[in-house]
């Protein structure tokens, strides 16, 4: 790895950073970037897994933990066990996947992430159903696909999280974005030791991508949450980054 793919990584990995914590999808620049640099689908999917887990563990740590944060972390604690079930059943698959199938199925999914940021967005302003009932197979059923997926490629998880945290268990936009990012650590884990076994990962642009990524997550967290009009200009931005990253997918 050359500095200048290093600074790029790092860049790259703080981008994809903040994107994360405010929204969902950071992978939209990881993955590409990483295969942009000559990297194989298979070991860009399993190196990706390396920038993300520091970062999913910084938007955590950096969290005020306030009495309704800790709230939402007991709560979102239950979707857990279909998360971590789903991560370890994805990441196997994905190990031995045929790298075509696996860049055209990244271009699918981004496809459908794009669908979802420009179709309705007003549908997930809703206050938070304290008394709602959560533990329920329909939350199981929908928390286990989501952990399979986000084993399988991990890209575009974090908005699939909130679709599933905003539309299905009932919780607001911001209550659900702050038990994603826990749910988002958690399910990380399981496909990252999956990979690491495997010996697929590219350790130093991993590396250099968690180092910006985790960076980024702590910035967005401290600094960016507060602001009112940050999640229309991050929605812009996926909209913006999907459309350029299926181009080189499909190319």
């Amino acid at each position: 790895m050359s500095v200048f793919e290093g600074v790029i990584y790092v860049l790259g990995g703080f981008a994809a950073g903040i994107i994360n914590t405010l929204a969902g999808n950071g992978s939209v620049i990881t993955l590409p970037l990483l295969m942009a640099f000559g990297m194989p689908p298979n070991e860009a999917n399993a190196t990706n897994r390396l920038g993300i887990l520091p970062q999913a563990l910084s938007s955590v740590l950096s969290l005020k933990k306030s009495k309704r944060t800790l709230k939402l972390f007991r709560d979102g604690s239950w979707f857990f066990i279909p998360i971590i079930l789903g991560s370890l059943i994805g990441a196997f698959l994905a190990v031995d996947v045929n790298p075509v199938v696996l860049k055209r199925i990244i271009a699918g999914v981004m496809l459908f992430v794009l669908f979802t940021l420009i179709y309705n967005p007003d549908k997930w302003l809703i206050a938070t159903e304290v008394s709602r009932n959560r533990k329920t197979p329909l939350n199981f059923l929908a928390f286990l696909g989501i952990g399979i997926y986000g084993g399988f490629i991990q890209m575009g998880i974090g908005i699939l999280l909130l679709t599933a945290l905003v539309l299905v268990a009932k919780y607001s936009l911001r209550d659900g974005n702050v038990i994603k990012l826990l749910i988002a650590l958690v399910l990380i884990i399981p496909s990252f030791l999956v990979f690491f076994a495997s010996g697929q990962i590219e350790w130093l642009p991993g590396l250099a991508i968690a180092l910006g990524s985790s960076t980024g997550a702590w910035f967005a967290v401290r600094y960016l949450l507060v602001l009112p009009q940050a999640r229309k200009i991050i929605r812009w931005l996926l909209i913006g980054l999907l459309v350029v990253a299926i181009v080189y997918m499909l190319g």
